[in-house]
């Protein structure tokens, strides 16, 4: 008896020490900018016939989402998976959040600069149709 309660005792003590190591390991790579991202892994998103591919970068790291959709625009697609947030203007809409991640020009001068197969690019996320072939990036710019 007294060995099953050793080797149960030992059992759970194991257990607990994975797990902890496990989630401090994840927590390691939330710094910085990266301390409120949702997202710290290449992640697969949506459901739908259309793949968008984006590239999410700051601070030397980067993540890249594949999204699934039916949207039409490459913003309708990240809002629709909840990987971007901003405000609406006469110009279309402004990126403050990608990923968990703000940027907030007013406060440090920095955005989210937004490129095509890694041009800079000439219309909005909002406004750009998707490509299937390209991949797009959002970059934290300062």
């Amino acid at each position: 008896m007294k060995k099953i309660i050793s080797i149960s005792v030992s059992l759970v003590i194991i257990f607990t020490c994975i797990f902890t190591l496990s989630a401090c390991s994840n927590e390691a790579n939330k710094t910085g900018l990266w301390e409120n991202a949702v997202y710290l892994e290449d992640t697969t998103l949506g459901e739908g016939e259309k793949t968008v591919t984006l590239q999410v970068c700051a601070e030397e790291q980067t993540v890249t989402f594949t999204v699934k959709t039916d949207k039409e625009t490459v913003g309708d697609a990240l809002l629709d998976n909840e990987l971007i947030s901003g405000d609406e203007s006469q110009y279309g809409l402004y990126i403050k959040v990608v990923n968990g991640i703000t940027a907030e020009y007013d406060v440090n001068s920095s955005y989210w600069a937004f490129y095509v197969n890694g041009e800079y690019a000439t219309s909005g996320v909002d406004t750009t149709d998707i490509d299937e072939s390209a991949v797009y990036k959002l970059e934290y710019t300062k």
